[in-house]
């Protein structure tokens, strides 16, 4: 039965600013999602925003350490569909305040939640990934990882940290097969929620949802492991059903016992 499911695409942090608009998104490609993040109610208040769509499938759990992301990949496996990709949309805690001004223990903790997340993520979903026949990884990279965020010193310094995380696992996964990816994303980002105090030149979620479906639906996929959201933010992402679907719906039209399930 398993040929006969459209591949989903596994977003992480589905619940968050980035990770929303990429939900929407995807789910405006015609692409199934698998939503993932470790608060309940958030994820209900996500899927209650597309209650009417059958693609989307929602799943409490976490990255935040190795024990955590070992879990989340074993559930993962045990779901009927292939896995098309995943992205980790996933953020750590940023609070204003000087870097000189805390002590040592407050930069370990945003390391500890912005980049060792990421690590534990990618250490059971990429191996996971190869075997699910997917192979595009997608990271969401913040603000201000080239230059110091001012007030942010803590969350600047994690983020810098996390775009060379990508570089690594951009090249650690190649003989897996999978494409490791950031979109690197220069400005905070707006959503229906914070609208009201959003600043001029903040990017909307749903924009940087779009960039990163045209990421994984490019018919010609960029090499790169860092692209920037504006080099991205001008493309209307394709549908992804026509071409990454293609050979699932084939086999359910040849067959005449053959069904496809969206």
């Amino acid at each position: 039965m398993n040929g006969t499911l459209a591949p989903e695409v596994l977003v992480i942090g589905a619940s968050g600013r980035v990770g929303s608009g990429v939900v929407a998104a995807l789910l405006e490609a015609g692409s199934p999602v698998l939503a993932v993040a470790r608060d309940a109610s958030r994820l209900q208040r996500l899927a209650a925003m597309h209650a009417d769509e059958p693609g989307l499938e929602t799943m409490v759990a976490s990255v935040a350490d190795d024990g955590a992301a070992q879990d989340l990949a074993r559930r993962v496996a045990r779901r009927p569909r292939p896995l098309r990709a995943v992205v980790d949309a996933t953020a750590g805690t940023r609070r204003a305040s000087r870097l000189l001004d805390q002590p040592t223990p407050v930069l370990s903790a945003s390391f500890e939640q912005e980049v060792l997340s990421h690590l534990a993520a990618a250490r059971h979903l990429l191996p996971l990934l190869q075997r699910r026949g997917g192979d595009r990884y997608l990271l969401a990279g913040g603000p201000h990882a080239l230059c110091g965020w001012a007030g942010y010193g803590h969350a600047s310094i994690a983020i810098s940290a996390t775009r060379m995380l990508a570089r690594v696992l951009h090249e650690e996964a190649q003989p897996l097969g999978v494409r490791v990816q950031m979109l690197s994303i220069d400005a905070p980002v707006w959503t229906p929620d914070n609208t009201a105090r959003a600043c001029a030149g903040w990017h909307s979620a749903l924009g940087i949802g779009r960039a990163m479906v045209s990421l994984l639906a490019s018919s010609s996929p960029d090499a790169r492991c860092i692209v920037t959201y504006a080099e991205q933010s001008g493309a209307h992402p394709p549908g992804m059903l026509g071409r990454d679907f293609a050979s699932v719906l084939d086999a359910a039209s040849s067959s005449p016992d053959a069904g496809w399930t969206a």
